[in-house]
């Protein structure tokens, strides 16, 4: 199949150049250069990466056949878009009947698929979600958030940890301790 162009984006990276003097001159409060800086600032890594995605998916349903309008796709649709994306893979997920299914280093190549990473399909159906809410769309119609989506993130997840051998374990989050306030005397007792 062909690779999938990316379509033009009204925000391009080409429009945030603002000329910069302006905040030099503005030295009277510290939140209007403050303001000014930020307008100056390039988007984020994930931005980008979540325009990127958007107008992946978006050329997607466009060469869908036929073709799609975001309104009428489903989490059936973003469930075809996952398994496309499978073939420009790189993780090696290795099937039952293969000698290496279990072992996390295995010694030898084998014919086993390449696929997307858990973490990487994870990963992009939040940018996904995101996008889709950031450009109009409703919070209770997003097909990105479809319990068929969820349950099929958690199967690739328990097939690629089974097929490594390493289980998948949710991350913990570092708690700071708490600082106890200073205990006062009780009423009375002085």
């Amino acid at each position: 199949m062909d690779t999938i162009p990316e379509m033009d984006s009204s925000n391009s990276e080409n429009n945030t150049s603002i000329n910069t003097t302006n905040s030099s001159m503005a030295t009277s409060s510290s939140s209007s250069s403050s303001a000014a800086a930020a307008a100056t600032t390039t988007p984020s890594r994930y931005e980008n990466q979540k325009r990127r995605d958007w107008n992946t998916f978006g050329q997607y349903l466009k060469n869908h056949r036929p073709p799609l309008s975001l309104s009428r796709c489903s989490g059936a649709h973003v469930l075809e878009f996952l398994r496309y994306l499978d073939q420009f893979g790189k993780t090696k997920v290795h099937t039952p009947i293969c000698p290496f299914y279990g072992h996390p280093n295995p010694p030898a190549p084998c014919p086993c698929p390449l696929r997307q990473a858990w973490g990487s399909l994870d990963a992009l159906i939040g940018r996904l979600r995101a996008a889709f809410e950031e450009n109009g769309g409703k919070p209770e119609a997003n097909p990105f958030g479809a319990r068929a989506v969820r349950l099929y993130l958690r199967e690739v997840r328990d097939l690629q940890s089974k097929a490594r051998g390493i289980s998948y374990e949710k991350k913990k989050r570092k708690r700071l301790p708490q600082q106890m306030p200073p205990q006062l005397p009780p009423p009375g007792a002085t």
